[in-house]
Parts: C-alpha cells; structure tokens; sequence
C-alpha cells in the first residue's frame, strides 16, 4: 500500500521527464494513486509523448487555464476517466520575456498581466474548475509550485510578483474552502534546471548563489526532493494542513548568510 494508495488525482504542468510533475506523476504512480495529465496545444503531443515514460501512461486532456470553455468542460472531460479526485497539482507558470531579466520597470501591463493570469489566478481557476470532482465528505489536497517569494531575485522580476500572489492565493482559498475540507498547500522548491528555468537570464548564477547559502548541498538537476514533498501533502498524511507553504530548498530559506 502506497502512501496516496486509491486517489485520483489531476496534475498539470508535465513537459518533460526533467519537470517536478513528472515526478509526482511518476511518484503517484509508483504509489498507488491513478492520474490524469493535462496539457494544451503545441505542448499536448509533448506531454503525451513524456507521458508514455510513465509507469503506466495516463490519459491527456487539453487545459488551457487562461481558457474558460476548458475550464468549464474540465469535470465533465475527466469524469470518463476519474469518477472524482481526491488531488490536484498545478504546477503552471509563465511570464513573458518582457517580464523577467531586469526589465521590471519597463514592463507594459500586457505582460504583467498575462503573468499574474496563468501564474496566480489560474490556482483558483484549476482549483474551481475540478472542485465539482471532489468528495463533499473527503475533501481533497490541491498543491501548488512556487519560488520563495518572500524576497526579490535577481532578474526574476514580474514572476516573482506573481509567485507572491500565488501564495497569497494559497492563505485566501484555504480560508475559503476550508469548510468543505480542502486543503491547499506549495511546495517552495529550490531553483531547478526545468523548462520554466530556460526562460530566467542567468538562471545557472542560482546555483552557485544557492549552494553558498544552502546548510544541504542542492541540486539543479534534482527534482525528486521536490515531488516528494508535493505527494506527501496530497497523502492523508498532512489531514489539518492547509495555508502551507513547504520549502524543499535545502534549507536556504532559514538562513541569512
């Protein structure tokens, strides 16, 4: 018996066997849980394709979470596969490259905003979205993915506005949805060597800075620390948790210097 042995559970954000989803996918899996994947347009023969690396190769279906029909359709689109979840994994981000490398103070709205709308307001909208799927006795776990947001990166810009809203995001919807027994929980990884990481400038400065500062050596090319800690909280293992955010980052955080 798997720690999250029986759940059904939805995880987005599964680009590459490097990414933190496809480990929990991977981690679920291995752990007793049954998965759906989703992705959207040009990435979807992607995803399908890293799905298949997968213990068992789950169902894609398309999410495109700035897309309301898609939201709107999601229950009923996965309802076929997974007759309700207990979890889900956002694992989306995004911010155009006007929004990041140094670029703050001349940023237009327009990429602001689509920054703040896949990164930040998505949580809510994914969350709203598979909400009909969830047992009104059990409740589910939803688990987000975030950077420390509690100081300003070098270069990362708009994305770290965004990743301070996500995780205020996290404090307003466990106060929300608390009642119904839902619980909403990050993971605040270390920076990783993913996808999302190709779009920092200077992204490889993270590691040097990181294993300066870090008690723990870290790892860029490690994602399972990470997706480890992501399935425990969508485990029974963390029942009164909630409005969390869970730093997998070797440490980095507790430490000024």
């Amino acid at each position: 018996m798997g720690i999250v042995s029986g759940k059904n559970i939805l995880i987005t954000g599964v680009l590459t066997d490097a990414s933190i989803a496809f480990h929990i996918a991977r981690i679920c899996q291995e752990e007793g849980a049954n998965i759906v994947l989703t992705s959207h347009g040009r990435a979807m023969s992607i995803t399908e394709r890293i799905a298949g690396r997968l213990p068992n190769p789950p169902k894609v279906l398309e999410l495109d979470v700035t897309n309301d029909e898609h939201l709107n359709t999601l229950a009923d689109r996965v309802r076929p596969i997974l007759p309700h979840l207990d979890g889900v994994v956002h694992s989306i981000g995004f911010a155009p490259t006007a929004a990041l490398g140094g670029n703050f103070l001349n940023t237009e709205f327009a990429d602001v905003s689509t920054a703040i709308h896949v990164s930040t307001y998505s949580y809510k909208s994914l969350t709203m979205a598979c909400k009909p799927l969830f047992n009104s006795d059990k409740g589910a776990s939803v688990v987000g993915l975030t950077f420390d947001a509690t100081v300003a990166w070098s270069k990362y810009d708009w994305m770290g506005i965004a990743k301070a809203g996500l995780e205020s995001a996290n404090r307003y919807l466990a106060k929300y949805l608390g009642p119904e027994n839902i619980r909403f929980n990050l993971i605040a990884a270390g920076p990783l060597a993913t996808i999302a990481a190709k779009h920092i400038p200077d992204f490889q400065q993270f590691e040097t800075l990181w294993n300066e500062k870090s008690p723990m050596h870290w790892d860029t090319k490690d994602p399972v620390p990470a997706a480890l800690g992501a399935v425990a909280l969508l485990s029974d293992f963390f029942p009164k948790t909630t409005g969390e955010i869970i730093h997998v980052d070797g440490g980095v955080h507790a430490h000024g210097g």
